[in-house]
């Protein structure tokens, strides 16, 4: 089975059209980190990302966002025989990654205040197309509902699971899915009506509120009674409860709603059909303070597996579920 990734290119996807003129996909880094890439040192790459690079809030990556950033630019680098698919507005688009090399190319990200210095990485591919192999128009609106949740994302890019992965398949090769569209979980998507929504927050800010609330009721009196007052407590690396929310907001920005743990796209309060892929705040030392450093937002199930088991070591036997099963 092919690999699949569903993919956008350049912040604000501002790369795309070059790679639908040129056949390619595409991925940067910045001038400052590239040379650590280029020679495969993985822990001066993190370093000098922790060092030079921030958020749009000013923020510092973690260990793990400036890892993921590392394997953008390999999984790009190195891609061949793989399916890639982006959306663009209300049209689905793929192509099949080639054997040829990468080209590297120094070039300008426009899409700060300033133009930022950037090398992008192109790796060929055939040519992009909107239509499967037997001619059908791939359009936004007429796919399955369930389909649409993980066919569009606003991370760099995502590989599919493998069921996902034969779906997208046979959607481009233009095959029958109603084997998907016929199943239990497929028809209770399209069962379900959505919740109302609040206009006043988005789901990012309400899962935001939920996780800054639960931290920091964690961190007042062992009895449960809040104080009702401003509190500037050991364990709490924030000057209160708001700070923290911004934070977690920027946070799963930098992580683009991918689990720190596993690698799997998290779901947000309101927009959510599996509750244990829901954003959950984690402090990578167990034992360390709710602190911006030692912070992560991952899969519900991911937090409650690790519980307060060793970071690295819960990411180790992550790994090894994941090579075995192939992934």
């Amino acid at each position: 089975m092919k690999r699949v990734f569903i993919a956008n290119f350049g912040r604000e996807n501002y790369e795309w059209p070059n790679c639908l003129s040129r056949s390619t996909v595409a991925t940067m880094n910045s001038i400052k980190t590239h040379d650590y890439w280029l020679a495969g040192d993985r822990e001066g790459f993190i370093a000098a990302c922790m060092k030079h690079e921030r958020s749009s809030r000013g923020n510092v990556p973690t260990t793990s966002v400036a890892s993921r950033w590392f394997n953008l630019m390999t999984t790009i680098a190195e891609t061949s025989g793989d399916i890639w698919i982006h959306r663009e507005k209300n049209e689905l688009w793929w192509t099949e990654s080639l054997p040829e090399p990468a080209t590297f190319e120094l070039s300008e990200d426009p899409t700060g205040e300033l133009p930022k210095p950037v090398y992008v990485c192109h790796k060929p591919c055939k040519p992009w197309s909107k239509v499967s192999e037997k001619g059908h128009l791939l359009d936004w609106k007429s796919l399955h509902p369930k389909a649409r949740d993980f066919l569009s994302t606003e991370a760099t890019l995502q590989q599919l699971s493998v069921d996902y992965a034969e779906y997208a398949w046979a959607l481009v090769q233009g095959d029958d899915l109603n084997p998907w569209h016929e199943s239990a979980r497929w028809k209770e998507k399209t069962s379900k009506t959505p919740a109302s929504p609040v206009a006043s927050f988005s789901n990012l800010q309400i899962s935001a509120y939920r996780m800054a609330r639960t931290a920091w009721s964690t961190t007042q009196n062992a009895n449960g009674q809040e104080e009702l007052r401003r509190v500037k407590n050991k364990d709490f690396g924030f000057s209160d409860e708001e700070e923290l929310r911004l934070f977690i907001e920027d946070l799963h920005r930098m992580q683009e709603g991918i689990c720190a743990l596993t690698g799997i796209p998290m779901q947000l309060d309101r927009d959510s059909d599996d509750e244990e892929l829901l954003c959950s705040l984690d402090r990578i030392d167990s034992n360390g303070h709710y602190a911006p450093e030692n912070l992560q937002i991952v899969c519900r199930f991911a937090n409650r597996w690790k519980s307060d088991s060793d970071n690295a070591d819960f990411m180790r036997l992550i790994n090894l579920v994941r090579n075995t099963a192939g992934l």
